[in-house]
């Protein structure tokens, strides 16, 4: 009828699910129970809404249900047949009992209608292709009869539905009657020129329409044209009685549909008495009674439908709605009550404020995401203005009060410890909802088990009207009967209306009794699916609150360097340990206990963290009663297991300011035996690991310090006297060294000396970080020429004579084994500069360790040594010394093997799915070889052949890590270093469920801890060039007329590598592995919630991803997707409705702004103008009046100011509508800029600077030269052609239509 119904209208956001194409049959979780009202809705399959609502309606006529229900197998055949040939399934029916059988006995919240059109002969287009609910309603009919044929139930429709008009015309000159009888399942009834549907009937069967003047009737008795009148009677009435209302219309003078939106209304009870033929029964056999309503919202091209209908059977459990959905009279009655009857409330103390507003819940519960609702509702004012400044986040308040309140439903819900939930209110879980509601075998049993424990009567106006619900698609509502009132006019309004008779009554064992003549078969086909359902909730609940504990055990460390040390250098110091985060803390206790039987004494549990010191102890879990959730135990959580005093006899400090820093202690070693001292340093570094700030000369320790210890402490510790200075590394000293040329010799680096005022400040007060280097000097040190002294400043200068090189000859490769003979273990130093060719160290190291001889005929390569002995990958000798990265005053190692040209990498490379020592293999290709073609080399190597390989490269623990996906790119292009290992592994590439992910990180001038991190960078060696930086336009952009303020604030992304992850983990999975990328290694964050995670479009901040426990799956995240690391200095939970703006302050009387500041405003509440300019306003302390607001557009340099009326009316209702800023023409998103003028002190009202007006400029010239190429490439008529083609076209109409077999 009107084809392709539903297209226009997107923005009105009517269709209740995001999903394309058909719904999928089954997925990793089970689908959520039914709700409160205990009621099963059905799914939308992107376009079925129309669909949905007319079988609700359908399930909920008794009569259609039971007709449906007495067909059995004998008569309709088996579902499990209907791939045999010959045999005659009736799957039309079939599938909609079974459908009924699930909405009404299957405990889901919605149940799937893919089995159902699959056996309309639909594809899985037509779930998308949305069409009109009335023309459905007559083919459904159509398809049901004809699938019936030759059975009990083929007449069934025509019983319930089927009813006759007689349409009479008299003769006025000789009276004769011409009659024709016309039969109709629904009847059409007309809107446009109507008010009412009593109306419309009046006008279709009282009225009648006179044939005179050129519009006169041949009579058959007169034979000839004479004056007549027509009528039309109703002459069968149905038990059910269904109006079509025509609501859609077409406008022949515009050529367009539309859609009448006016009141017309309808009456909840109706006699058709006036409206029949046969006048002479009584009453109740013309009176109907309404009990459904189909709605449609949207205009003639677009929209949606809903449905409300009155449970006849009282299958559901009606509620009554929200407060504000009930009559003013009757709230403020009900206020009036409240206030007489209830203590006065102290509204300045949150916990009398949330335990009254729990207690008052008829449930004695209340849902989390709900609390701050019903807190404004209550006092007036949200949590955050006048509790979270004193008491903290909602959430943490209610976790401290942990006495007092407690969290159910796996955490969703909160309620009072000393009143915990009520079974019956409270939703009830999957087993309660399918022994009682659904699968009851007793109605009375039922019907009493549903309703225990109730003190009073439910009051007679909550029953008057009731069990009246909106079924929209999956969500079930309870409404009131004079909620039907609101659906006479407007874009949302009635659009089909079914009526039952009166007389129709219902026997008292159908009442609460979902399984009256429902088949024995089918419901023991639900009773297995409940029992499957059941069981995958349960697997699934268990999955979801299991977490992975790190348990380390006191006995196993000993306190060293400020930190927790593990005694033994075996990984065996923590014990893993799987728990449910639903138990408490003393069940934790208990299950620890039983662990370690041989534990003594009390046993405190405290949360720990791994830092580079080692380990550190945060805060100690000593309410036993408090669930591992509630205490933020999660997955990973590292747990030390003490006496809570002492470990091996040492005091521990625990908390966040006792944290320890790692730093790294600089010593001169130039003595009297400087080659010894210089091997100490060596063994130095072999026992702490590598350290970059060390120089020739130096030798280096890592020690650790607790933070909150002084600089002079720190000097204590060290064993050094009070004469001795302490200096830090001066900032771009390692730079210096590179710039002066460290390797040449006599380079130097720069170190401030800490004043004696710093000794009294502790590490943390000077900003001192893992991996800082502190020098010490002794007085006498400054003798010497290498260290110089000018004021503040230390400079260290690499003396002359260190510039050698040490080459040790190894003729067989790999370490120093015990049976090497001494002899074979020649060292020679050869002298060298930085510019000296790596080929000419080499050669002079062979003639004077005199190998010519040994060597000749085989080839020998220069080879670094690491810290731990191993060997590192031969060095280029095309290049210098001081090309080749290799530090002067170091050793090569002289070993058999070949050396890697400069356009050559040297790899490592091993079979297998994990490294095993001893087993890597070196080969050397060509930087410019695709991976096909290394990994065919490395196959050709081992001797292994076939396709079932692929390569992976090591993560940054040394672990197979993500796989090589491009295996036609070059080396060079994924940036693969000399060096590196790779993992040849069997089996195909991984599947396309894992995503690969960009990762780049925010470097923000502004932020200290950013610039930090921007430190950290550059001093990673990840293999990232500066040609992989990207300048954040939008925010250059924006900030280009502020750079002068702020000192050029530029923000700038930096790529830091990717990551493969599976898209079914959570963001705060995705958070904790981007911290495992080697560029991310130094950036030290206390939680994940110290993190924000960006999502980019073209180079752009496009969106702040949020829900820690979401998947990537629901955020909506695929591969090759870019995304954004930003550090942040507190923590950050936004929800779904806060919007984080750059709020940017006008200089006044300047065409500038101040720098700009990030403020969260929260528009879940109110996304008015008015709201956001309330929250700037709290923000600076000033008056909402005296602000200015406007959105910068930084694409078209523009300002959007934003109207100070906070409502707008319609002219067409006379009804103030609120204005949404998320909305036209606005479109507040995350990172938008948002321009504020005081105009208490600012004249000038205009929002442009200086920049804009330059970048319009630079917009209309780009724009002109534009026109110009289109004018010039227009003139073969091809622009016309393109204009032309411009506008929006809509998809074709397809009829709507049911395939049905033959069953004659």
């Amino acid at each position: 009828m009107f084809g392709n119904l539903f297209e226009e209208e997107e923005e009105e956001g009517f269709s209740s699910t995001t999903s394309r194409g058909r719904v999928a049959k089954g997925g990793d979780e089970p689908p959520p129970p039914r709700g409160r009202n205990n009621l099963c809705g059905i799914k939308n399959q992107g376009g079925t809404c129309y669909l949905n609502s007319l079988l609700q309606t359908l399930l909920f006529t008794p009569e259609f249900r039971e007709e449906l229900f007495n067909l059995g197998p004998e008569e309709l055949g088996c579902l499990e047949d209907k791939e045999k040939p010959g045999a005659k399934v009736r799957l039309i029916p079939l599938e909609l009992q079974r459908l009924f059988t699930r909405l009404l006995l299957v405990d889901q919240q919605s149940a799937t209608t893919a089995d159902l059109t699959d056996s309309f002969g639909w594809n899985s287009s037509e779930g998308t292709n949305q069409h009109d609910v009335q023309e459905l309603n007559r083919i459904l009919f159509s398809a049901l009869e004809h699938s019936l044929v030759d059975t009990t139930g083929s007449t069934f429709i025509h019983r319930l539905y089927h009813g006759t008009i007689v349409n009479s015309i008299v003769c006025k000159e000789c009276g004769n009657v011409s009659q024709r009888q016309e039969d109709f399942l629904d009847l059409t009834m007309c809107v446009c020129g109507m008010s009412s549907l009593e109306e419309a009937l009046w006008n279709m069967f009282v009225e009648e329409e006179l044939f005179e003047g050129n519009n006169l009737y041949r009579c058959a008795q007169c034979d000839r044209l004479v004056t007549a009148a027509k009528s039309a009677k109703l002459s069968k009435l149905p038990p059910f009685m269904t109006m079509s209302l025509l609501r859609f219309s077409f406008d022949f003078a515009k050529c367009e549909r539309y859609k009448e939106t006016k009141r017309y209304s309808f009456p909840l009870t109706i006699n058709l008495r006036p409206f029949c033929e046969q006048t002479d029964g009584d009453d109740y056999d013309y009176c109907y009674e309404l009990f459904s309503v189909i709605i449609h919202k949207g205009g003639c091209y677009g929209g949606h439908y809903h449905v409300y209908i009155r449970d006849i059977d009282q299958l559901g459990q009606w509620e009554p709605p929200e407060e504000d959905c009930k009559p003013k009279t009757q709230k403020k009655v009900k206020a009036e009550v409240k206030e007489m009857c209830e203590p006065k409330l102290k509204e300045d103390d949150p916990l009398s404020v949330l335990t009254t507003i729990i207690a008052q819940e008829p449930s004695k519960s209340v849902l989390l995401d709900q609390l701050g609702q019903k807190l404004m509702d209550k006092i007036g004012s949200s949590w955050s203005k006048k509790f979270r400044k004193h008491y903290g986040p909602i959430g943490k308040f209610l976790q401290s009060h942990s006495g007092v309140f407690l969290l159910v439903s796996n955490g969703t819900r909160v309620a009072l410890k000393a009143n915990p939930p009520s079974p019956v209110t409270e939703a009830p879980g999957p087993a309660q909802r399918t022994t009682n509601s659904v699968l009851s075998t007793s109605p009375d049993q039922g019907a009493a088990e549903e309703l225990p424990g109730l003190d009073q009567k439910p009051e007679p106006e909550i029953e008057q009207g009731s069990h009246w619900f909106d079924l929209n698609d999956s969500t079930v509502t309870s409404i009131r009967e004079s909620d039907i009132e609101k659906q006479f006019q407007g874009k949302e309004s009635a659009y089909m209306l079914f009526y039952r008779k009166t007389q129709l009554h219902r026997p008292s064992e159908a009442l609460n009794n979902p399984q009256y003549k429902v088949p024995h078969h089918l419901i023991q086909l639900a009773q297995e699916e409940n029992i499957r359902l059941r069981q995958m909730r349960e697997e699934c609940d268990a999955s979801n609150n299991t977490v992975e504990l790190r348990l380390h055990l006191a006995p196993c460390y000993r306190l060293r360097n400020g930190a927790l040390q593990p005694i033994s250098k075996e990984p065996t110091e923590s014990t893993t340990l799987s728990f449910d985060r639903r138990k408490t803390v003393g069940d934790l206790r208990l299950a620890i206990y039983q662990m370690q039987e041989l534990w003594e004494g009390d046993m405190a549990l405290t949360v720990a963290k791994s830092l580079p010191a080692g380990l550190h102890l945060y805060n100690t879990l000593t309410d036993d009663s408090v669930s591992l959730y509630s205490a933020g135990i999660y997955t990973n959580s590292d747990l030390f297991v003490w006496n809570g005093r002492e470990v091996c006899g040492a005091s521990v400090l625990i908390g966040a300011e006792w944290e320890p820093v790692l730093l790294n202690v600089v010593r001169p070693f130039l003595g009297e035996d400087g080659e010894q001292e210089m091997e100490e340093g060596v063994e130095s570094e072999k026992i702490r690991g590598g350290f970059e700030n060390g120089g020739p000369g130096l030798k280096k320790e890592a020690r650790g310090f607790a933070g909150g210890a002084t600089l002079g402490e720190v000097r204590e510790a060290l064993g050094e006297p009070k004469e001795s200075l302490l200096c830090q590394e001066h900032k771009g000293g390692k730079r210096e060294r590179e710039e002066q040329g460290a390797g040449e010799g006599g380079g130097a680096s720069g170190w401030r000396v800490f004043p004696p005022d710093d000794m009294q400040r502790t590490l943390k007060d000077l900003s001192l970080k893992d991996g800082d280097a502190l020098l010490v000097l002794e007085p006498q040190s400054f003798d010497s020429s290498v260290f110089t002294l000018n004021g503040d400043v230390v400079t260290v200068t690499t003396p002359s004579d260190c510039r050698w090189l040490q080459v040790e000859f190894r003729p067989h490769e790999g370490g120093e084994g015990e049976g090497e003979k001494e002899e074979e273990r020649r060292k020679i130093k050869v002298p060298a500069t930085g510019n000296m060719l790596l080929c000419e160290v080499k050669q002079r190291a062979t003639e004077e360790l005199q190998l010519q001889e040994q060597l000749s005929g085989v080839q020998f390569c220069l080879r670094q040594v690491d810290c731990t002995g191993k060997l590192l990958p031969p060095v280029c000798e095309e290049l210098s010394v001081r090309d080749a990265g290799v530090r002067l005053m170091t050793t090569l190692t002289l070993c058999p093997g070949n050396a890697p040209k400069a356009s050559q990498l040297f790899l490592h490379f091993s079979v297998g799915t994990a490294l095993s020592a001893g087993l890597e293999m070196d080969i050397i290709v060509e930087k410019t070889c695709t991976v096909k073609e290394c990994l065919k080399a490395m196959l050709d190597a081992v001797g292994l052949d076939g396709t079932c390989w692929h390569l992976r490269r090591l993560d940054w623990c040394e672990e197979v890590g993500e796989a090589l996906m491009d295996e036609d790119a070059s080396l060079s292009e994924l940036k693969i270093s000399n060096g590196e290992t790779l993992v040849v592994t069997e089996g195909q590439l991984p599947p396309k469920g894992f995503l690969k992910l960009s990762v780049w990180l925010y470097l923000d001038p502004r932020n200290n801890s950013t610039v930090s991190m921007e430190t950290d960078f550059n001093h990673t060696d990840n293999g990232h060039t500066d040609e992989q930086m990207l300048v954040e336009s939008t925010v250059g952009e924006t900030h280009s007329h502020s750079s002068h303020l702020c000192g050029g604030n530029m923000a700038e992304l930096r790529s830091v590598g990717q990551v493969e992850i599976s898209d079914e983990v959570s963001l705060e999975d995705l958070k904790t592995q981007m911290l495992t990328l080697p560029a991310l290694q130094d950036v030290c964050v206390p939680t994940t919630a110290f993190m924000r995670v960006w999502q980019l479009e073209g180079g752009r901040l496009a969106r702040i991803l949020r829900g820690q426990q979401l998947t990537l799956k629901k955020l909506k995240l695929t591969s090759g997707t870019d995304l954004c690391v930003q550090q942040l200095l507190k923590e950050e939970d936004l929800g779904p409705k806060d919007v984080l703006l750059n709020v940017k302050m006008g200089v006044p009387g300047e065409r500038s702004y101040y720098p700009p500041e990030e403020v969260v405003w929260d528009a879940s509440r109110d996304s008015s103008p008015r709201s956001l300019r309330t929250c700037l306003a709290a923000h600076y302390g000033l008056s909402p009046d005296s602000l200015r607001l406007a959105k910068h557009q930084a694409d078209k340099h523009t300002w959007e100011e934003m109207s100070n009326w906070n409502q707008q009316v319609s002219k067409r209702k006379k009804k103030k509508k609120a204005e949404s800023l998320l909305g036209a023409p606005f479109h507040l998103k995350d990172g938008d800029i948002i321009g504020i003028k005081n105009l208490l002190i600012d004249n000038n009202r205009d929002f442009y600077t200086l920049e804009d007006e330059q970048g319009q400029q630079r917009l209309r010239e780009q724009a002109e030269q534009r026109r110009k190429g289109e004018q010039a490439t227009a003139s073969d008529g091809a622009g016309s052609q393109k204009k032309a083609g411009a506008t929006k076209s809509r998809k074709p109409e397809v009829a709507l239509s049911i395939n049905v077999g033959v069953f004659r």
